[in-house]
């Protein structure tokens, strides 16, 4: 039996491109239908908590902003604003996602959009010892550190979600 090729998304690439380890993963999916991050997360026996999803917004300037939050929290649009300068925050209307960053809903990655937008991860990212976001395609998921993560897509950190 031929052993099977893994499929490399672009996520993957600039990863290794910029010498970062990383550990793909892969999940069940009906092909171009979003999964919910909790079932991401439970699918690949993950903790929620450190299954990060890519939300993109514009500001009141104009001006486009990458959130990375983790599945089953809520982003808080007036902290996303503060934590970005902005007066207010509004999430980018679906339609808008593929030709600005280049990823569909539901495999949106903070690696590797046609341009480098402010980010800004939730303060829990730094929290364990690795974090998962999409890689980049439906069904696809990356692990590695959190600090080379945040490093190699230059964002900070701060409280932007809901708090329960």
């Amino acid at each position: 039996m031929a052993k099977q090729k893994e499929e490399k998304t672009n996520v993957m690439r600039t990863l290794e491109q910029k010498k970062i380890p990383y550990t793909a993963h892969t999940y069940p999916h009906e092909e171009g239908v979003a999964v919910d991050g909790a079932t991401v997360a439970r699918s690949l026996g993950q903790d929620p908590a450190r299954v990060f999803k890519t939300l993109v917004t514009r500001g009141a300037s104009g001006g486009y902003y990458v959130f990375d939050i983790p599945v089953e929290a809520t982003l808080d649009l007036k902290k996303a604003a503060r934590a970005v300068g902005e007066k207010s925050v509004a999430m980018l209307h679906q339609k808008e996602l593929l030709p600005l960053t280049g990823y569909v809903h539901g495999g949106c990655s903070p690696v590797g959009m046609k341009k480098l937008f402010p980010t800004v991860f939730h303060e829990t990212a730094l929290d364990g010892e690795i974090i998962m976001v999409s890689a980049g395609k439906i069904g696809y998921q990356v692990a590695c550190k959190p600090a080379d993560l945040i490093a190699l897509v230059r964002a900070k950190t701060a409280d932007v979600v809901v708090n329960p």
